[in-house]
């Protein structure tokens, strides 16, 4: 049986603030909860909001600024410095409310560029052992180019020759069935190709990024295959539920979630 996180900047929205979505994450069946922007929270008071839930926090994403429309800088040349900043201040945040998952953005480059490519590289080998030390798996997720058009990863692939250019423990791949499917299809056999890199799947209904019981991909088939292959981690519900989030989690009563 997959282990299964609610994505708090998708889920719960019904909630003001994410120490309330915390307490409805785990009222509703969640052992765990993943966060996109976690940090205009105080990272105790969301600490403190955990464990009184008794949920864990699987993952942040290291600082960015939306409104700006940037999406990271693990790998744009030249701004270095930049990133190391962002991950020190995530390694910090997930220190006190106890996160094991950062996902390291890369930021908009051509996918082609050898220079995008070599600095993400060198960026992540220089993080890896202060993550290590800490206990932190960095991420890297390839994100489909309709959703994020211009992100430098778009390809479970090419995510994956980078983790493995890295040669890091604490470095793996963040998997979306979401992007994958968007940008490439086949997700099955994607997810077969790099499962050996992967640190944490993440779902939701293509193309409108709504409940896995919507679209173009058998969730219930998809999830019995990653059951076969092994897969222990956590998966991540990150989808809109424009009818609710109570609606929005029913197709997920047999998995023990709880839809009210």
């Amino acid at each position: 049986m997959p282990r299964f996180d609610a994505n708090l900047d998708y889920l719960f929205l019904e909630q003001d603030g994410l120490p309330a979505r915390i307490a409805a994450a785990a009222k509703a069946g969640f052992k765990g909860v993943e966060m996109l922007r976690p940090y205009a929270t105080p990272a105790a008071e969301l600490g403190a909001a955990l464990a009184a839930a008794g949920v864990e926090a699987v993952l942040i994403n290291s600082p960015t600024d939306p409104e700006k429309g940037t999406m990271g800088h693990a790998a744009l040349p030249g701004a270095e410095a930049i990133f190391e900043a962002e991950i020190i201040q995530a390694l910090d945040y997930a220190a006190t409310i106890g996160a094991g998952r950062i996902h390291a953005l890369s930021g908009r480059a051509d996918p082609a560029s050898a220079q995008a490519r070599d600095t993400l590289i060198a960026n992540l080998r220089r993080a890896a052992p202060e993550a290590q030390r800490r206990g932190v798996t960095l991420l890297i997720e390839p994100l489909n180019g309709h959703d994020q058009p211009g992100y430098f990863l778009n390809r479970a692939e090419q995510g994956a020759e980078i983790v493995e250019a890295v040669g890091h423990p604490a470095v793996r791949l963040q998997f979306d069935c979401y992007h994958t499917q968007v940008q490439q299809g086949d997700v099955l056999r994607r997810l077969q190709g790099v499962l050996d890199l992967v640190g944490h799947i993440q779902i939701a209904g293509p193309p409108a990024r709504v409940s896995p019981d919507q679209g173009e991909v058998n969730y219930p088939w998809l999830l019995a295959e990653i059951d076969v292959l092994g897969y222990d981690g956590w998966i991540g519900f990150e989808y809109r539920c424009p009818e609710g989030t109570s609606a929005g989690l029913a197709w997920a009563v047999p998995y023990g979630i709880r839809a009210s």
